[in-house]
Parts: structure tokens; C-alpha cells; sequence
């Protein structure tokens, strides 16, 4: 199974879910910091996408505290990181927000890293996946975690012509990082 064939070449929407948060009293849902496991769990991301060679030409990430720093820590994991966009539009977005700043991506970039939140980020990928390899999406409905990632695999001559159902869920991680021992 493949994405499906289609002019252009093949792109790669990657889709992470913030690291884990923190939950502070008085703090502002945008404003929450990670949690002790979301600073271990986002460089796990980053790494993840490095041994999977999956990293990005350009990240598009939600402006939320948790978000941008799940960005921070994930990136730091590469040697030169590619340039971020920090969209509020993708914070507590839906579906057709999502797909609206997804489309706004310049052509040049194949693959595209989009760090926002649930439920949008599992709403839009399950959207856009007509199918998927080896369980992907039946994984994805059961549960997308703080700190998966999905890759969403499709070929076309621009962002703009993703629509739902053209893309191919070719893999679901939810990468953690290890508890330092005491």
C-alpha cells in the first residue's frame, strides 16, 4: 500500500501532539509549561523523527507555552533544526483550521511538521488518512497521547491540493524518554 499516486512529489505532513503538561493553578490554559514527563518525552520526539528520517522542512506550531517548548526540546535533538512558524491559529483549533494553515505551506517544503493539540491534531489526521499501514489508524482512534506522532504520507504539486481521505497514515509513535534514576 502506498499514498496514493497523484502529480507531484511525495510530501509528508508529521503531526505532533505537545508533550505532556503541567497543570498549574491560576495559569492561563495557553500558558501551562510542560510536566516533569513532557520535558523527558519531547526530546524523545526529536529523536524519534531523526532515526525514523523524518525531519522536517519546516514546522508550523501552535503558540501555547507547552507546544513551543515540546518544539525546543524536540529540535534541539537535531543538528541544524529547520525554521518554525509559531501560528496561533493552530492552537484549540479544529479540523478545517488546521487543514486552512496547512494549505498555506509553500510548495518547496515535502515534509511539514505541524505541534498543536488534541483534540484537532487526532480529529485532522484521522481525517486526512484514507488509509493506513499495519493498524496506524485503528491506533490513532483508540488514542493519539501527548507526544505521538503520526505521518501522513501523499503525493501533489502543492499543500493546497491536501483534501480528506489523499494521504496515507504510514506510521503512529508516541515516543517517552526515561526517568532519570535517583
Amino acid at each position: 500500500m502506498t499514498a496514493r499516486a497523484g502529480t507531484g512529489p511525495l510530501r509528508r505532513l508529521v503531526v505532533l501532539r505537545h508533550a505532556k503538561s503541567a497543570w498549574p493553578e491560576g495559569v492561563p490554559d495557553h500558558d501551562r509549561p510542560l510536566a516533569p514527563r513532557g520535558l523527558r518525552d519531547a526530546p524523545a520526539a526529536g529523536r524519534a523523527l531523526a532515526e525514523a528520517d523524518l525531519l522536517p522542512d519546516l514546522c508550523l506550531c501552535s503558540t501555547a507555552v507547552r507546544a513551543r517548548r515540546t518544539w525546543e526540546l524536540a529540535s534541539a535533538q537535531w543538528g541544524t533544526p529547520p525554521p518554525v512558524r509559531h501560528d496561533p491559529r493552530v492552537y484549540a483549533a479544529d479540523v478545517p483550521d488546521l487543514l486552512a494553515v496547512v494549505r498555506e505551506t509553500r510548495p518547496q517544503v515535502e515534509t511539514l511538521l505541524l505541534v498543536g493539540h488534541n483534540p484537532g491534531l487526532e480529529d485532522l489526521v484521522l481525517e486526512l488518512a484514507g488509509d493506513g499501514l499495519n493498524g496506524t489508524l485503528e491506533q490513532v482512534r483508540e488514542k493519539f497521547p501527548t507526544s505521538a506522532l503520526a505521518v501522513l504520507s501523499w503525493y501533489g504539486p502543492a499543500w493546497q491540493t491536501l483534501a480528506p481521505g489523499s494521504a496515507l497514515l504510514t506510521a503512529v509513535m508516541v515516543p517517552r524518554g526515561r526517568k532519570k534514576a535517583a
